[in-house]
């Protein structure tokens, strides 16, 4: 499609609304239309040392730590996350920090250029990304951390070679995409692996065989969580010992998940890139990210707002809590606002979440694929339920009704957490 581009002096949602109707699909894997453009851009073999992030979950806090760690070290990082939160700005970061909206302006009319040159068209994340790379090349980076978007093999950020391919973890998601069993998705995760480099692998799980062998294929050194590297709590409940080959340091918690932190304290020890203890330590603590185990403290009540919306997700939030409540006996129940979307796996979710959560307030998302309250209800059966016309509503009355020994998790989905923050923004 070639309808004509916005100008360089129109503002960045007339550029965001021009990409997503530039391609038949928003979503659409497969780096055949992408490698040309990203030839012609000159992207594809930066002069920089770039470090690839895959994963089912924990992705954007195992990418935000790695580049804390770097830019605390002096490196120029520019780090590329999705999705967004707040703004589409969140996406492309210098030296930790958001780029402005004429410099996306500007890589997009390259992008876009591009494309046209090579008679092709983009979806809007395709496009979307390359304009970060042009901004990493043009700011002349020399560290790029790159976050894949969905799967790996297929993933337009794979149209850059790693000098270290990072997998946080493999589980079901993504389904329709990537394959329905774990083996599947780990093949397309295992899609970033090249020869002769280091490979982290971060879950806690058994090693995937479909990485083991990719590895194996690429003469890529793998370094697996619990048998290359480990990572263990002090006692103390304010730090953690962090172990590989010939290192053990004592670590600060930060506020990510530390086996998040560890894979990205991994990823950097093994990059050949010169880090420092101290580098180490300042950028596990700078690196913040919403919605990760993200405590708040609200009118004096203490809220967890947490992104996880599959088992997996879950699962390691539930780890968290526990260990959250383990050094904070004040909070004896939990009461959560949730809402999900209606393709995922909703009942695996509340039977995680069930014996911990002593009272559910729901509502159904005003977004598509939003599950309404009957589905909602369905997988919540024999539970302690609450229904709201909104999240918005349902968190006010949580907040209203909270008593002392109890805590606020928000979950379910991202669109959860932004409900519940527009509320608080409007509220300030």
């Amino acid at each position: 499609m070639n309808k004509s581009a916005p100008l360089a002096t129109d503002p960045l949602n007339t550029w965001l609304d021009y990409w997503s109707h530039v391609h038949v699909t928003g979503i659409d894997l497969g780096l055949e239309r992408v490698i040309p453009v990203a030839e012609k851009l000159g992207v594809t073999r930066p002069d920089a040392t770039v470090l690839t992030v895959a994963g089912t979950n924990g992705k954007g806090s195992t990418s935000t730590t790695l580049a804390a760690i770097l830019n605390a070290q002096g490196y120029k990082v520019g780090l590329y996350q999705s999705p967004h939160i707040y703004r589409f700005n969140e996406r492309v970061k210098l030296a930790g920090t958001e780029v402005d909206d004429q410099t996306l302006v500007n890589a997009f009319v390259e992008v876009d250029q591009a494309r046209r040159d090579c008679g092709l068209t983009l979806s809007f994340f395709e496009a979307t990304t390359l304009a970060a790379f042009v901004i990493f090349r043009q700011e002349q980076c020399p560290v790029w951390v790159l976050e894949v978007g969905l799967g790996g093999r297929l993933d337009v950020v794979n149209v850059v070679d790693p000098d270290v391919a990072v997998i946080t973890n493999i589980g079901l998601d993504h389904t329709d995409w990537l394959g329905d069993t774990i083996e599947k998705i780990a093949y397309e995760k295992a899609g970033i692996i090249r020869p002769d480099i280091p490979v982290i692998f971060g879950g806690a799980q058994q090693l995937p065989e479909a990485i083991a062998q990719k590895a194996q294929e690429c003469q890529a050194k793998l370094h697996v969580l619990n048998r290359n590297y480990f990572y263990q709590y002090a006692e103390d409940g304010q730090s953690w010992l962090f172990a590989s080959s010939g290192t053990t340091l004592k670590l600060p918690l930060g506020s990510l998940a530390v086996e998040n932190i560890s894979t990205a304290v991994a990823a950097a020890l093994v990059s050949g890139l010169e880090i420092s203890q101290q580098a180490v330590e300042q950028g596990i603590v700078q690196a913040k990210l919403q919605g990760r185990f993200e405590i708040r403290q609200i009118h004096g009540k203490t809220v967890i707002f947490d992104a996880g919306h599959n088992p997996h997700g879950v699962d390691f939030l539930l780890k968290q809590l526990r260990n959250f409540l383990k050094y904070n006996k004040q909070y004896t129940e939990v009461i959560s606002v949730f809402s999900m979307l209606s393709d995922k796996d909703i009942n695996s979710v509340v039977q995680l979440l069930k014996d911990t959560v002593l009272m559910w307030k729901i509502a159904s998302l005003t977004v598509p694929r939003a599950a309404d309250i009957a589905q909602l209800d369905t997988a919540l059966q024999g539970q302690n339920v609450q229904h709201f016309n909104s999240v918005q509503s349902a968190f006010e009355s949580a907040l209203n009704e909270l008593k002392n020994n109890q805590l606020i998790l928000v979950c379910g989905s991202f669109h959860t957490l932004e409900a519940v923050w527009e509320y608080l923004e409007e509220c300030q």
